[in-house]
């Protein structure tokens, strides 16, 4: 990302080249074609519920770009104790997508929506219960002038990595799977806080790594190996993807 990474770069030069970017148009979209109707015993159409996740950047104290992250609170029944990206659910009075992806970050974590500049979206991810994730890229400029109040219902912690591990092949692990027929890779990155180590995987390290990909305009040190899946045409079809989680240390 040439004129972007030094101590005092002006952040207003990015917000300008991150808006010029247009995702890929998403193949998880329903069909503006009439859906046959179904065969006897096939069960009700599939229809993906929407979620977004925040994608918020800020200048370090070097000048390097990082981004927040949220430790997950060890009593939700899904997803406990694992590195995620502020965000969830879209619901009914929802705008768009940075609506929901905004309103989840400061219920989160308190983190107040004016303070952040929406610059774009990236293109969907399919979470492992065939959730449709639409990843929004924000610019926290004043860092300072977030004073985080977490949701411990919600979130145990909260913390911010480079921006830039995300491209490099260094604390990386991975897995090759398959699921709804297609190979692909789950990532995962180990971050190391003081005493406290943090592993960055699968959904939110793949959204990062495309996100970071976007920022710096190249490719990671790795093959990425992301794949497009198709999603299942009635609800019975449906399946979660085979997990490899973290390794607990």
């Amino acid at each position: 990302m040439e004129g972007e990474e030094g101590p005092g770069a002006d952040m207003e030069s990015l917000i300008r080249r991150l808006r010029l970017h247009r995702p890929a148009p998403s193949p998880y979209e329903p069909s503006d074609a009439v859906a046959p109707a179904p065969s006897a015993g096939a069960g009700e159409l599939f229809r993906p519920q929407r979620a977004a996740v925040l994608v918020c950047l800020f200048r370090g104290a070097t000048g390097e770009l990082r981004v927040i992250l949220t430790k997950r609170s060890s009593s939700l029944s899904t997803h406990s104790g694992e590195v995620a990206l502020p965000g969830g659910k879209a619901e009914e009075g929802d705008a768009d997508d940075a609506a929901t992806a905004l309103r989840e970050s400061k219920e989160e974590i308190g983190l107040d929506p004016a303070l952040v500049t929406i610059v774009t979206y990236l293109e969907h991810f399919l979470s492992k219960h065939l959730l449709v994730v639409v990843p929004v890229i924000g610019i926290l400029s004043d860092i300072q002038a977030f004073k985080p109040v977490l949701n411990v219902a919600e979130v145990d912690e909260i913390f911010d990595v480079p921006l830039e591990m995300f491209l490099k092949d260094e604390n990386r692990t991975s897995d090759e799977l398959e699921w709804m027929g297609q190979p692909f890779t789950l990532h995962h990155f180990t971050y190391q806080k003081g005493d406290e180590k943090y592993i960055i995987w699968g959904l939110t390290a793949g959204i990062l790594i495309h996100a970071a990909s976007v920022v710096y305009q190249r490719q990671p040190d790795f093959p990425e190996k992301r794949a497009q899946f198709n999603l299942p045409k009635y609800s019975k079809e449906c399946c979660s993807m085979p997990s490899s989680g973290p390794v607990k240390h």
